[in-house]
């Protein structure tokens, strides 16, 4: 390499210098002599023959050993075609003979990188500085297509790109080549791996796989489109389970090891990024044994290669392939072949001998002579299946890229000019501008990183009716397209099994909606348990990271999947409860009706005269507002009803325990002014009786206009006593007012209940004031126990309890103050007179 580079016109003005090569020069597989000679190399074999160095003497001459490839045969014969069918035409290179060189690297760098220079450098055994000084200082060859591989291609671009020699690569998809700093002169027309991998991790996110396992070649196509992937399955929320590497060259215990992973593993889906030759090795061991069933995603390297459809183990395996075409008169050159042919070219005869199992120079011992008498139209192998044509077709376009480019620079509109003398460099120049269609519609161009555009068929494989596998189409793929656009499914897929069902591969099944997912501790993100949400929480998507608060009025559904309103709890007419308490309430108001309605027909009888009945007809008037008032506790809270049911309540019974206190402080007056010189009861006649009743309650009422003022009560909906329904309730607003009413009440009460136990003995057969003691004890009991039970009773029943309490005060009165009196007056008529009630004093007084 130094020794080109540092040639100079100056050098070829100096003294003769001869030298000559040191080591055998590698004759081509393929040539034919031109105007301008492209070479080729291609990964005709599998290996490089090793021998081991002993430094004491010149290497060998490198060889290929192990089985040919018939595919890669096909690729180089295409170039072969593609030459022969430019040379043919008139339009393109008129005038202008193509030639070729093409060399078998053995999918082995060293035999990559031989051929590389050969082609820059030249055959030539030996070198002088006379006259052929001028023709060394150019490269052999204007350009190069090849390799196959990716990691001969970086090491052959590495080489080509020094001399600025173009190189177009068939099927080297590794990324790293798109660094242009790296490999200037680097161009392919198959896609980048950069484009596989996003196709590959959308694809496996498209069919819903997250649990995955992952292999690869351990080689720079395997380990850096592995790593594309890897990064695009990531983004898209995939897991790997395991990511294993192998090559073909490594020992039989590092595939086992990988077959054992494959074999113990719980996805079963199985990303494979690997080279034909890895493929192969791995597949093979995976059938010594009965394999899992697995559901294949394979690259582009594989998943197109005719071999692998004897291993039925792949049926329903899917992934990406450059689209294929029909290259017109390729089946026809491919099958143009003769023994005679095919022993011009070591590569033929070799192809020859291993398909018809004979030998054509008849040194074998281990075959037959072949006779003539075979049919190379009745082999069915890769060399003449012309069914798919996908890289073939990308020789095709490389090779057809490389000529457009030469074009470009010696033709002008109407001739070619073969006497033009150009470097490499300007053909790189001319291939970043390229831009045409083949003679089979495929447009050929290239992008500034020497790439063209990647547009993809998603393959399956298909069971056929004699039971083999065959490639079927059943998509496409476009990265030009937007997000979530990119596939399109034109066929149904057939899955591992023949199943028409999308195989399911997770670590966890999908978290049903109303749950969130906890990723176990210590695995993958896709490896987590379901947990339902929290209590006032809700999902309504599958596989939620987080469940959602319900609004404060919104209360989760019996799955958690959505949010209801919640329902709104009150003391509604149409509750059992309210209709009972409703019909105690009426019937006590109807009581009290009667009751007046008894007193008022026996008005002039002594019993009612002698209990102060005008008194007596205002406690049943206020009696009958309180058993009606609990009627307004009952139906939903507005904003009138909460005022209206405190304040009604307030009033009403201290216009009730007024009368009462009036009685009680009656029948103490009424005795002492039977002491002799009293005039007591002047100071407490019916006038004093009125506006007493008057005065307690206009207190009231001042305290609750004051409370209606300044703070009064409020419907509210209460959410915070139960989370899962709201309680709408009448919110007393000053909590202050509303213990100042009931605590007026109290007071009256309590002062009652003394004054009427101070005349409980005074004698009179029908002294009120032992009644009123009864009436006042249990008013007190009832309210009594009315605060911790109003304060502890949830929702609904706060109300229940004060209509209670209400009800109950209210009967207490009524019955031991006038049942019985209306006892006497309707079924003890003879006990209403006066005489009765004068005798009963007398005795008493003695």
């Amino acid at each position: 390499m130094l020794w080109i580079t540092g040639l100079s016109s100056v050098a070829c003005k100096a003294d003769q210098v001869n030298c000559r090569l040191w080591t055998h020069s590698l004759l081509p597989g393929f040539n034919l002599n031109g105007d301008f000679v492209i070479g080729g190399i291609f990964s005709i074999h599998d290996y490089m023959k090793s021998e081991q160095n002993a430094y004491n003497r010149q290497p060998p001459k490198p060889q290929c050993s192990g089985s040919m490839d018939f595919r890669e045969l096909r690729f180089a014969r295409a170039m072969e075609f593609t030459i022969h069918e430019i040379n043919n035409r008139t339009d393109l290179l008129p005038g202008i003979k193509l030639g070729y060189e093409i060399h078998d690297s053995c999918a082995a760098v060293p035999m990559a990188i031989k051929g590389a220079f050969q082609l820059a450098n030249g055959v030539e055994p030996l070198f002088n500085n006379t006259a052929s000084c001028l023709n060394f200082t150019a490269a052999a060859v204007p350009a190069v297509i090849g390799e196959s591989g990716s990691t001969p291609s970086i090491s052959m671009a590495r080489i080509l790109g020094l001399f600025g020699i173009p190189q177009v690569s068939h099927y080297a998809t590794c990324a790293c080549l798109s660094d242009k700093r790296q490999f200037p002169s680097f161009f392919r027309t198959i896609p980048s791996d950069h484009h596989q991998a996003a196709a590959l991790a959308r694809m496996v996110k498209y069919f819903g796989w997250t649990w995955i396992g992952a292999v690869r070649s351990d080689s720079d196509y395997g380990n850096n489109g592995m790593t594309s992937f890897l990064k695009a399955a990531q983004e898209e929320g995939i897991c790997v389970e395991y990511s294993e590497a192998y090559y073909r060259t490594q020992p039989r215990s590092k595939v086992e090891r990988v077959v054992n992973v494959i074999r113990r593993s719980t996805a079963r889906v199985i990303v494979a990024f690997m080279a034909s030759g890895d493929m192969k090795i791995l597949l093979e061991e995976l059938v010594r044994q009965t394999p899992p069933p697995l559901q294949w995603i394979g690259s582009e390297t594989w998943i197109t290669d005719p071999y692998f459809l004897q291993f039925n183990m792949c049926a329903g395996a899917i992934g990406f392939g450059v689209p294929r075409s029909v290259i017109p008169g390729l089946h026809e050159f491919l099958l143009d072949l003769s023994p005679a042919q095919a022993l011009k070219s070591p590569l033929l005869t070799e192809f020859w001998e291993s398909s018809f199992s004979c030998s054509l120079t008849g040194f074998s011992e281990s075959m037959r002579e072949c006779d003539g008498s075979e049919d190379i139209r009745a082999l069915q192998n890769p060399y003449t299946d012309t069914s798919q044509l996908r890289i073939t077709n990308m020789v095709y376009k490389a090779t057809y890229a490389i000529a457009h480019a030469i074009h470009g620079i010696i033709c002008n509109d109407t001739e070619c000019d073969k006497s033009i003398q150009f470097e490499p460099w300007q053909i790189i120049h001319q291939l970043k501008r390229v831009n045409f269609n083949t003679k089979n519609g495929f447009r050929v161009t290239f992008d500034a990183n020497g790439n063209p555009a990647a547009n993809y068929e998603l393959i399956n494989w298909q069971v056929q009716k004699d039971g083999g596998l065959d490639f079927m189409t059943v998509g496409h793929y476009d990265s030009s397209k937007l997000r979530g656009q990119e596939f399109s499914m034109t066929k149904a897929i057939s899955w591992l099994g023949g199943q028409t069902e999308v195989p399911v591969s997770v670590c966890s099944e999908i978290c049903p909606l109303g749950t969130r997912k906890a990723v176990q501790k210590g695995r993958p993100v896709c490896c987590y348990d379901c947990v339902p949400c929290g209590e006032g929480e809700f999902s309504n998507r599958t596989d939620s990271l987080d469940c959602v608060q319900c609004p404060s009025e919104f209360w989760p559904s019996a799955k958690r999947d959505s949010c209801l309103p919640k329902p709104v709890e009150f003391l509604s007419w149409e509750d059992t409860l309210s209709i009972i308490l409703t019909a105690f309430s009426v019937t006590g108001a109807l009581t009290a009706v009667c009751v007046a309605a008894v007193f008022y027909r026996h008005r002039t009888t002594p019993i009612v005269r002698a209990n102060n009945s005008e008194l007596s007809f205002l406690l049943l008037f206020s009696l009958t507002l309180c058993f009606l008032c609990s009627l307004t506790f009952i139906g939903q809270p507005s904003e009138w009803s909460c005022m209206l049911r405190h304040t009604a309540f307030g009033i009403t019974f201290v216009l009730c325990i007024s009368c009462v206190l009036g009685k009680t402080i009656v029948v103490l007056m009424a005795f002492r002014a039977t002491l002799p010189g009293s005039n007591v009861m002047k100071w407490f006649a019916p006038p004093q009786q009125r506006l007493s009743v008057l005065a307690f309650t206009l207190i009231q009422v001042i305290i609750c206009v004051l409370w209606l003022t300044l703070s009064p009560p409020f419907p509210f909906k209460n959410s915070k006593h139960y989370k899962e329904r709201i309680i709408l309730e009448c919110r007393l607003g000053s909590a202050i007012g509303f213990w100042a009413v009931l605590g007026y009440i109290g007071f009256l009460a309590l002062l009652c209940f003394v004054l009427a136990f101070l005349a409980r003995k005074l004698p009179d057969n029908f002294n009120e004031a032992k009644f009123i003691t009864f009436s006042m004890l249990i008013f007190c009991a009832v309210w009594i126990t009315f605060i911790p039970a109003y304060i502890s009773s949830p929702g609904k029943f706060t109300v229940a309890v004060e209509i209670f309490a209400i009800l109950a005060s209210s009967f207490g009165l009524i019955i031991c103050i006038f049942v019985p009196k209306c006892f006497i007056i309707v079924l003890r008529p003879e006990q209403n007179t006066k005489k009765h009630v004068i005798v009963k004093v007398s005795s008493k007084a003695l």
